[in-house]
């Protein structure tokens, strides 16, 4: 990584306030170059608060924009960090509305020549695609990475029409603690008390409204971006990682949006930008690659971004399984469309008898985290235990392989009971039978008509499904196997159906694995600089005497038959910044079932966050509990926050929930 300490521009910075027709001012930190030229502006805005949470990556990226020549301005929603107003729900209705009246006043700004660019990652991206959508006038350009395009079926909810359990549960709990936080009196003064007060007494667990919706619904769909592509009318960079749960984002957006105006870029990264160098690599920069996006599309430059390939791709050589990679050997190909000339479907007929498939209900502690972000233990080990409990097919490797896109299995199955899910995984497996995985699929057997509504299977029947699985881009060597291994549980990715210990029947005679088989030819030219970034901001991590806990620990209680997953996410370690903030954050999450009893599964999810500033004598703690069980009618959930200043409580509320079944 080289840090930049000197650019083309001297720079600035100042925090300010935007106001919104309703009156609320959100709280934003502009970086601009030194200059008498106006110029186009750069805006990333998301709920993450700027002044402590993302400032140590904000300051990686937002001053090297500035000092390339653009007013880079961060952004925090309403009702976040240190701007006004109350949260919403996730991706609500009034967000993009906000963002563009954010994105109209900076174009009116005297330092702004009325061109501005949007970028994000997750959440910042998604935003800017829905803001994007709304095609207002100045919003010339996006970069968006790691972002989901559908709030149903590719945003950590939901999974092949599916409820999601350990990324619903774990991001509703995380949004609950986050909405709790405190404004900081350093940037809002006095009025922090207030302002908070407000924010809590209107804040309601978004797990209610996303149970509330367990089918592709008017609420999802008016959520998302994927129904309205044509409304994008500013050009698009779409970026993904190969170990990111939303990359397909970027093959539908390179294959929907016009060619003149898109291009995708996917690595093997996990879900960081990816001049972070956070595993798995190689990082690459970044920046300067979106630099000859925004000198094209905001100044006019003929930086030949646009003569590069439709998408750009890294197919990544066949590795032993871990928990966490380095630097991931592989090669770059391009692609002049998407779908591509260069890649073919190839067929392979699964072969045997008919074959019951009913795996126990703790298949899944081996599926790694939902989202990984380059931690220890994020990635999937290896799979063999979990290829022992499921149904397996073996393909033998002649020749090299690459497969880039989205595999499909077509089975044909029989259930004899009106609920179940089928989780296909494509694994490599070597001559010592090591197993690594190398994409996943599940399909809610109520959902394989469509994701907008819940057909009960027909007891006994015979049907066809399909199960289309996240894409990929890999090389199986010769002398490997390819395995799809069938399963019928996926704990705790998948909520375990009520009926799902009963499992279903496959016939292979019906059913194949179709790959998308790329032809084995690299682009030697494709090549990108080397990770940069402006220097960081000099957050300290504070040392702490508690012993270090495992990320991920599975815990098997033989007398009960109870497998137990702990983990902690460690979504940041405690910080002290250069303005005399201390923040401390710490996060517990457990998942729990019985192998034969699919509604014994738990959730749990414990919060503890504390805001410190001892110049002020300012010391806010929120802590919360979030929980979920279920019976085959109902999800239950419980959920607590209690907020402290000093000794003094705060607030503290509980919520208790029934919510029927619909489709989970």
């Amino acid at each position: 990584m080289h840090i930049r300490t000197s650019f083309p521009y001297e720079t600035t910075h100042e925090d300010l306030r935007i106001p919104l027709p309703d009156g609320t001012r959100l709280y934003a930190r502009v970086w601009r170059p030194i200059t008498d030229e106006p110029v186009p502006a750069l805006l990333e805005y998301l709920p993450y608060r700027l002044t402590d949470w993302t400032a140590p990556r904000d300051h990686q990226r937002h001053p090297w924009y500035a000092g390339h020549g653009y007013a880079s301005v961060r952004v925090d929603v309403r009702g976040h960090g240190n701007s006004e107003g109350t949260p919403t729900d996730e991706y609500s209705a009034t967000e993009p509305g906000d963002g563009v009246e954010v994105v109209n006043w900076l174009a009116a700004q005297a330092w702004c020549d009325g061109k501005v660019g949007m970028f994000g990652i997750s959440w910042g991206g998604f935003t800017s695609l829905r803001i994007a959508a709304l095609a207002p006038g100045p919003l010339k350009a996006v970069v968006s990475v790691c972002s989901p395009d559908d709030r149903y079926d590719n945003d950590g909810h939901h999974l092949g029409g599916s409820v999601l359990a350990a990324d619903m549960h774990a991001r509703a709990a995380t949004l609950l603690a986050f909405a709790c936080r405190p404004p900081d009196p350093r940037y809002v003064g006095d009025a922090w008390r207030d302002m908070w007060l407000r924010r809590l007494e209107e804040v309601d667990p978004l797990i209610h409204t996303w149970l509330g919706h367990q089918v592709r619904d008017e609420h999802r769909r008016a959520g998302g971006a994927v129904d309205d592509y044509g409304a994008v009318e500013a050009a698009v960079l779409a970026v993904g990682g190969w170990h990111d749960p939303y990359r397909d984002t970027v093959l539908r957006l390179v294959e929907r949006l016009p060619a003149d105006r898109v291009r995708g870029l996917i690595g093997p990264w996990s879900h960081q930008y990816p001049d972070r160098d956070l595993p798995p690599g190689p990082a690459i920069g970044f920046l300067q690659e979106t630099l000859r996006w925004w000198d094209h599309w905001l100044k006019g430059k003929d930086t030949g971004v646009m003569g590069e390939p439709l998408l750009r791709s890294y197919v990544m050589d066949a590795h032993p399984p871990a928990p966490r990679y380095g630097t991931l050997p592989g090669r770059w190909t391009g692609e002049p469309a998407w779908p591509s000339p260069h890649v073919t479907t190839v067929t392979y007929a699964l072969q045997g008898a008919p074959v019951l498939v009913r795996s126990p209900q703790h298949t899944g502690v081996d599926a790694g985290r939902f989202v990984p972000f380059g931690r220890e233990a994020d990635l999937p080990p290896d799979q063999r235990e979990e290829d022992a409990r499921g149904a397996n097919f073996d393909f033998a490797v002649a020749r090299e392989t690459w497969v880039l896109g989205r595999p499909r299995v077509r089975l044909r199955l029989t259930s004899q009971v009106p609920r179940g899910q089928v989780v296909a995984r494509v694994c490599d497996v070597t001559p010592d039978g090591s197993s690594t995985l190398v994409t996943r699929g599940v399909l809610n057997l109520s959902a394989r008509e469509g994701r907008d509504r819940a057909v009960p299977w027909t007891p006994g029947a015979t049907e066809d499904v399909t199960v289309e699985l996240d894409g990929i881009g890999y090389a199986f060597p010769p002398g490997h196997r390819i395995r799809l291994s069938l399963a019928s549980a996926y704990w705790p990715w998948i909520w375990p159906q009520p009926d799902s210990a009963a499992g279903f029947t496959v016939d292979p005679a019906g059913s194949t694995l179709e790959l998308p088989v790329r032809a084995c030819t690299a682009v030697p030219s494709l090549t990108f600089e080397e990770p940069e970034q402006s220097a960081p901001l000099g957050a300290a991590e504070a040392a702490t005497l508690d012993e270090p806990h495992p990320e991920r620990l599975v815990v098997r209680d033989v007398a009960k038959g109870e497998w137990r997953l702990e983990v902690r996410p460690g979504h940041g370690d405690p910080r002290a910044y250069p303005d005399g903030l201390e923040l401390t954050e710490d996060t517990r999450e457990t998942y729990a079932v019985r192998e034969a009893d699919p509604l014994s599964a738990r959730t749990r999810s414990d919060w503890t966050i504390r805001l410190h500033r001892p110049e002020l004598a300012w010391d806010t703690t929120v802590r919360t509990r979030a929980e979920i069980t279920c019976t085959a009618e109902e999800f239950l959930t419980s959920n607590e926050v209690i907020c402290t200043h000093g000794t003094e409580v705060v607030f503290h509320r509980t919520w208790e929930k029934r919510i029927p079944r619909t489709a989970g």
